[in-house]
């Protein structure tokens, strides 16, 4: 049995979000790793639909209150928590006025992206990992799911490379269906490069498209997981040519589902 620390930083998570595949593996997963014996932290996006009184949400006014400076604009984080008391799990929320009130996760209900989707990744990033550090909770492993997550390993390899409680963690990210359609915001690589990732290392986001930016959070991270048998294949081949660790796609229904998720977290330590 493992006994590691598995920072988990979801797009969604059911019962917050309706349930689809990755909603579905978040939860389960968290709880999957709790019971294999590992210290689990989770941590989603209070986005607007979530309903804060039939889930129980609270603020934890000890981590709450700090601003972030994203795109030269101060933006106040705020940390809500609420459990799930059949898996005896707490789940963590990143919330924030000016980027998480409105009633939708990452498109408007004609499904047009939103313009600041960029802007709501990094913020989203920075508050996981900045209540990481005011929990003094040092990650074994930081597991990223879906895109909206894929910035905090652009964060870790460089704003955080040199913080001890963060920069010893090994980085997960997991492919799932979901893509955005329409790239991000054109200055996102100068918006990254002011968070202190190297101009040099920013040319692939000159057109930051889904696969321009998993391809360079790929290149940050040690492993990669087929969260989806709809996972984009190119991008699986490519994590593996770069040498990445690699948990193929497999059904939920399997008996050692959950068996090979510790396996994979324990070998990458």
């Amino acid at each position: 049995m493992a006994n590691n620390k598995i920072l988990h930083i979801c797009q969604q998570i059911t019962p917050y979000i309706a349930e689809n595949e990755e909603s579905y593996l978040c939860r389960q997963l968290s709880q999957a790793m709790q019971e294999h014996g590992n210290e689990i932290r989770t941590f989603m996006p209070r986005y607007g639909c979530v309903n804060e009184r039939r889930n129980q949400l609270h603020e934890v006014i000890r981590l709450s209150g700090m601003n972030l400076i994203i795109n030269d604009d101060d933006h106040q984080l705020i940390i809500k928590v609420a459990s799930i008391p059949s898996a005896r799990i707490q789940i963590y929320f990143i919330d924030n006025d000016d980027f998480f009130s409105r009633k939708a996760l990452v498109a408007n209900e004609e499904g047009k992206e939103f313009e600041d989707n960029d802007a709501r990744m990094l913020f989203y990033a920075r508050g996981v990992l900045e209540t990481v550090k005011k929990l003094q909770w040092k990650p074994t492993v930081v597991h990223c799911h879906g895109w909206f997550s894929a910035i905090a390993p652009l964060y870790l390899r460089n704003m955080y490379k040199d913080d001890p409680m963060l920069c010893d963690a090994k980085i997960v990210v997991s492919l799932y269906e979901d893509k955005f359609s329409t790239p991000l915001n054109a200055e996102l690589a100068n918006k990254l490069r002011n968070e202190g990732v190297p101009k040099k290392n920013l040319a692939s986001l000159a057109t930051p498209s889904y696969d321009n930016l998993m391809r360079f959070v790929i290149d940050n991270v040690d492993g990669v997981v087929a969260g989806s048998a709809k996972a984009d294949s190119e991008l699986l081949d490519y994590a593996r040519k770069q040498g990445k660790a690699i948990l193929d796609y497999q059904s939920p229904e399997e008996e050692n589902f959950y068996d090979n998720y510790d396996r994979f977290y324990e070998e990458l330590v």
